[in-house]
């Protein structure tokens, strides 16, 4: 095999090669599942550190990832939600999480209680809808402007959240599955 040949061999077997965080992991039957779970990894962290950093310059400084879902979840179509439906949106089993999330964005000023029959509410105050429109703004000038500026195809990342909703489902029933194990 000549110098050439083993070169373009080499580059071959790199590209073949996942890129994983567990190797055991990805020497099962589907290695590119251990590549989407290490693109989730990535993507995930990346996400929250996002979030956390967009609404700090939003101008609230002190809220987790978890929080900033729950006060864009709450502002949807600016109706009263129940928690119950927060949970269900965010899928979140610890419903607990998610009152304790509204507690902090009610202390805050950022969304208000009320009451459907005998369940608790909560909807978007002025002020959480001032913080969601700066964070708005900044999500389209330093986020979506940069994105789109690679030439993204639109319909691509819909397939791709498309695909990212499914695969959820199927960790959804596998996890359903091991607890039974």
């Amino acid at each position: 095999m000549g110098k050439a040949s083993r070169a373009s061999h080499a580059k071959s077997a790199e590209r073949m090669t996942p890129i994983v965080s567990s190797a055991h992991l990805a020497a099962g039957a589907l290695p590119s599942l251990s590549e989407l779970e290490f693109g989730l990894i990535l993507l995930g962290h990346a996400f929250e550190r996002w979030m956390v950093r967009c609404m700090a310059a939003a101008g609230v400084p002190d809220l987790s990832p978890l929080d900033v879902l729950v006060i864009h979840s709450i502002a949807h179509r600016d109706r009263p939600k129940r928690l119950a439906d927060i949970c269900l949106v965010l899928s979140i089993e610890d419903t607990h999480l998610v009152t304790y999330s509204v507690k902090k964005l009610e202390g805050q000023g950022l969304v208000l209680s009320g009451r459907s029959g005998n369940e608790k509410t909560v909807h978007i105050s002025r002020k959480g809808e001032d913080v969601v429109r700066a964070y708005t703004r900044l999500r389209e000038r330093l986020l979506v402007a940069p994105v789109k500026g690679t030439g993204s195809d639109e319909g691509r990342l819909s397939e791709v959240a498309a695909l990212m909703r499914a695969m959820s489902g199927h960790y959804d029933q596998a996890a359903r599955a091991a607890a039974s194990v």
